[in-house]
């Protein structure tokens, strides 16, 4: 799926085709779902910031691709270096970056801050900001579940999986810097 998923996205910025021009007339006005999780004894998840969910945020018309509207609306607030895939399906987490999760398509259980965390379901039109340090996972998702990732343009992707990362990932998830812009509605969101 993903080889397929990039090949569309090359279409689509090439001709413009199933993209749209004017992203936030999909956005949704919704309140902020938080959840904040401790330090877990293996995925740190962050000191202060919570994990912030929309539910149903961003309207997905069948007459464009999803994905393509998560990937400009993340754009338009300075949220690039996107992707399309899944989630995976350990636990990981990010130690110096934030990122943000779109559901273009599908459903799946996503369990986030570690084994002691929250697992929620998501589906298409919602969006998860990750404070760096939170712990996610994919426990289960339909066939055709697309998730659309980006980051802010401050911090360095990496990808913490063991205890080694540890006590590296301490010194540096608090001192990633507070993102200029919510990634879906461009204000300056609660994290």
């Amino acid at each position: 799926m993903i080889v397929l998923e990039n090949i569309k996205r090359i279409a689509e910025k090439a001709k413009g085709w199933r993209r749209p021009n004017d992203v936030e007339a999909f956005i949704r006005e919704r309140k902020p779902q938080t959840f904040r999780f401790t330090d877990d004894g293996v995925i740190p998840n962050h000191p202060r910031w919570p994990l912030v969910i929309y539910k149903s945020a961003v309207r997905l018309p069948q007459s464009l691709d999803p994905a393509a509207v998560f990937e400009e609306l993340f754009g338009s607030h300075g949220w690039g270096s996107s992707w399309r895939d899944g989630i995976y399906d350990y636990v990981h987490y990010h130690s110096r970056i934030h990122e943000v999760l779109g559901i273009a398509r599908g459903h799946g259980k996503v369990q986030f801050g570690g084994l002691n965390g929250r697992t929620i379901s998501m589906k298409g039109g919602d969006v998860a900001i990750l404070p760096a340090g939170t712990g996610h996972q994919c426990l289960g998702a339909s066939d055709d579940f697309l998730v659309i990732g980006a980051y802010p343009p401050n911090g360095t992707y990496d990808e913490c999986t063991k205890s080694e990362h540890r006590k590296a990932a301490l010194r540096t998830i608090p001192k990633v810097g507070r993102p200029r812009k919510d990634p879906s509605s461009g204000a300056m969101g609660p994290c």
